[in-house]
């Protein structure tokens, strides 16, 4: 009869596993992009139904839910059996991004079984050969793998690891006879393993093919040579491939071939790059709004280049430069604090929507942005042929910020330039200017 009653308490906690999972894969909380379903191959081999609905959290997190279900034999005479049920939530840590090459992961681990007359392997559990046991256990276990994406929705992934875990259970004679010797409750260690098969929804982006525009040929320049005989001929030279990342870089003035990069320096003075993207923010925020400005058009565009790039077999990103800035208003120290918060912002933003790993980036914090400053005033100058108050108060201006090294007291001296009109003018038409996290440039390589 306790037998009856386990095998019914399996069936029914089965049936909420597969609801619990189901319902994980469906949920409109949970993009898409960001769910895996996988199957243990090494469990199959065992003859145990077996599935993972697996949840991407941030660019380095995932969280899973792995249940298993052996209901077999269904005849009870048999005498051996590995009947059971194992449910098993786990947390993984992505060293490059999430479902891409190492992990590290812990999980918990509940199992309801009736199990006898089973040889595992390396001589493991060897008591269950000569009598049936009937209990549940719970566990911990950590574990190590390595994924490898194989195609656009596929990925093989191996997993080893250890749990440590205590199990309470009753002890029968044989695998068929209900005959009760007693019951018993021990701690354990067990070994983990996996060889999974994982779908990806929706998968990597697909491959971006740009038209390719042939060079046009160009005429050899013949000199004057002795005479040929007729019957030779002079081969055209063929037309020169272009790369589709070339194409893509006409129009996109942000990618830059990986020769030109050079890490930011603070000592160097910083001025604004026109072949940039800029994200900006309203005055001491440092979280991205999509509507401000004109920020969703940029922030479109930073997602297109890079999802091509990231397709693109011709050619690799080897870095991504983003400098974080803030305008001179306010103290120094909480002016760099945003710049650097800024910064941060937008490579978080790429990386919850792109596979992209933290050592493809290369943060800045800029901090007040003085130089690009002159470099908007020097500008206005010029464009302010016809009004000469503007331009005096302006060279002002310049004249206070290469006179004055201290920043703070530099700041003062503006702020009270002609009873603080020059400081409101500047605030109005410069400082909004100042306040963003510059997509600076891609910069690539060729792949071979």
């Amino acid at each position: 009869m306790k037998q009856n009653y386990n095998d019914k308490k399996s069936r029914v906690a089965a049936k909420i596993v597969i609801l619990a999972m189901l319902f994980c894969g469906m949920s409109s909380e949970v993009s898409a992009q960001q769910v895996t379903i996988s199957n243990n191959l090494l469990y199959d081999a065992w003859l145990t139904p077996n599935l993972r609905v697996g949840v991407r959290l941030a660019p380095h997190w995932s969280a899973g839910l792995t249940g298993g279900y052996n209901p077999w034999p269904s005849d009870e005479s048999k005498s051996r059996k590995w009947k059971h049920l194992l449910v098993s939530p786990s947390v993984r840590y992505w060293t490059d991004s999430v479902n891409v090459h190492h992990f590290f992961g812990v999980n918990l681990i509940y199992s309801h079984y009736n199990v006898a007359d089973v040889k595992f392997p390396f001589g493991l559990y060897k008591s269950v050969r000569d009598e049936r046991r009937q209990g549940d256990l719970g566990a911990l276990g950590v574990f190590y793998g390595y994924s490898w994406p194989i195609a656009r929705h596929w990925n093989i992934e191996a997993l080893i690891g250890a749990a440590v875990g205590y199990t309470k259970y009753d002890r029968y004679e044989c695998g068929h006879c209900g005959t009760k010797i007693g019951d018993a409750h021990k701690w354990f260690v067990m070994p983990q393993a996996a060889i999974n098969i994982v779908f990806n929804l929706p998968g990597r982006p697909k491959k971006v093919v740009e038209p390719v525009q042939p060079i046009e040929p160009v005429q050899p320049i013949i000199e004057t040579q002795p005479a040929v005989p007729e019957t030779s001929v002079v081969k055209e030279p063929e037309p020169v491939k272009e790369r589709a990342v070339d194409v893509l870089r006409r129009n996109e003035p942000v990618l830059a071939h990986i020769s030109e990069y050079k890490p930011y320096d603070r000592s160097q003075v910083l001025r604004r790059d026109k072949r940039a993207l800029f994200v900006y923010f309203p005055m001491s925020q440092t979280e991205i709004q999509s509507d401000y400005r004109d920020n969703q058009q940029t922030l479109d565009r930073i997602i297109d280049v890079t999802r091509k790039m990231l397709a693109d077999n011709d050619s690799e990103i080897r870095k991504i430069q983003i400098v974080g800035l803030a305008s001179f208003d306010g103290g120094k120290k909480l002016n760099e604090r945003i710049a650097q918060e800024r910064a941060l912002a937008l490579k978080k933003y790429i990386q919850d929507r792109l596979a992209v790993s933290d050592d493809q980036f290369d943060l800045a914090f800029g901090g007040e942005s003085w130089a690009d400053f002159c470099d908007q005033v020097e500008e206005e100058i010029e464009k302010q042929s016809g009004n000469s108050g503007i331009i005096s108060q302006l060279q002002q201006v310049l004249e206070i910020i290469d006179t004055e090294p201290d920043v703070v007291r530099r700041e003062q001296k503006i702020r009270k330039l002609h009873g603080g009109r020059t400081y409101q003018y500047i605030k109005e038409h410069h400082l909004d200017d100042q306040r963003n996290a510059g997509y600076l440039r891609i910069y690539f390589d060729y792949t071979e």
